[in-house]
């Protein structure tokens, strides 16, 4: 028996989503154990036929039209930007000092003054000696720029700050530093510290008192003690080396003239020479 004569059968067209699909009617006369292995197979059909047809560019265009997507937003907390320090104003009235003080040291007193522009003097004292030595000096620019940029980190005059840690080291020599402006003043006292700005604050200081009493020893040798000359031309490159002078260009003159100097050593005034080329370079 043919196909058609077991499962007789009308069929019909449907308009699916633009794609037409064949309906087969089976007649109610077929038996449940024909009609289920047809339907199967039809509803399999079906499923392919769709699947092989995907959506037109057209149709696609007006499915995402019609579809809103929900607003994606990531909430992230609002960073606030990091204040800088605050630093304390200098005004042109403005007076500072430095002083150190250990009664065994060489140099056993040391007392530097200066004004806002970088103008002063220095003092000191030498173990063994009574009298004090006075010696006006000018802080260079960038000495005086690193001098005063100290000063304002510190905040000196608004702060009360004590610098003193709790280590102590009397031995070591006692520093005082000192700032005026108009009727305000303050002085703070330490031996040693752990504060980061006092600390460099005091090594600055250090270096324009090393330097001021270098030159004062070497304009002495000059003049009376031309022999020791040679010894001073080593201590000057020994503070050059490991960055112990204020500002090394200050020197240049002063060098220059010991190079022609015919009172000193000539072995003083080649090291002059040499001096002054590791500063220029």
């Amino acid at each position: 028996m043919s196909r058609t004569a077991a499962f007789p059968v009308s069929r019909s067209l449907i308009h699916t989503r633009d794609h037409v699909i064949r309906r087969f009617v089976i007649p109610k006369r077929c038996s449940s154990r024909r009609v289920l292995p047809a339907a199967l197979i039809i509803l399999g059909a079906a499923i392919f036929s769709f699947a092989a047809h995907p959506l037109s560019p057209l149709q696609e265009n007006r499915k995402q039209t019609t579809e809103t997507p929900a607003t994606k937003r990531n909430a992230r907390p609002e960073q606030s930007t990091p204040a800088g320090t605050a630093t304390g104003n200098i005004e042109s009235d403005s007076r500072f000092s430095y002083e150190f003080t250990q009664p065994q040291f060489i140099i056993r007193h040391i007392l530097i003054e200066h004004d806002a522009a970088g103008h002063g003097k220095i003092t000191f004292e030498k173990l063994g000696e009574d009298t004090s030595i006075v010696e006006p000096i000018e802080l260079s620019p960038p000495a005086l720029t690193k001098i005063r940029g100290l000063w304002q980190a510190l905040r000196f005059l608004d702060s009360d700050t004590n610098y003193q840690s709790t280590q102590q080291f009397p031995h070591l020599g006692t520093m005082r530093l000192k700032m005026e402006q108009g009727t305000r003043q303050r002085v703070a006292e330490f031996n040693w510290t752990h504060n980061d700005n006092a600390a460099a604050l005091i090594a600055e200081y250090r270096r324009v008192a090393d330097q001021a009493i270098l030159v004062f020893d070497i304009s002495v040798a000059r003049e009376n003690q031309p022999l020791n000359s040679p010894k001073l031309m080593e201590q000057l490159e020994s503070l050059l080396k490991r960055g112990g002078l204020s500002d090394p260009h200050q020197l240049v003159s002063l060098l220059n003239e010991i190079t022609t100097d015919e009172h000193l050593p000539l072995i003083a005034r080649n090291h002059a020479k040499r001096l002054l080329k590791q500063i220029e370079k």
